[in-house]
């Protein structure tokens, strides 16, 4: 089984996020693929990471496949 905390996935997403020119979504599909992970196993990553999680999300919204949430204008 893997062995992989949190922090370790998140890093890697971000680096290969950089390297490849790639957005989250697809950063994390990739990497499941790779590794031979299955994205539910990964899901519980995401979700304790609430910047990972928002920049999915915003991301999603973006691409339409989810409604967009009311934000805040900055």
């Amino acid at each position: 089984m893997l062995t992989l905390s949190p922090n370790t996935f998140i890093n890697e997403i971000e680096n290969l996020r950089r390297s490849k020119n790639m957005e989250y979504i697809d950063a994390v599909v990739h990497w499941c693929e790779k590794n031979k992970v299955e994205i539910e196993y990964i899901a519980a990553f995401i979700k304790k990471d609430q910047i990972m999680k928002l920049k999915i999300q915003e991301e999603a919204e973006n691409l339409n496949y989810m409604k967009k949430t009311a934000r805040l204008p900055i």
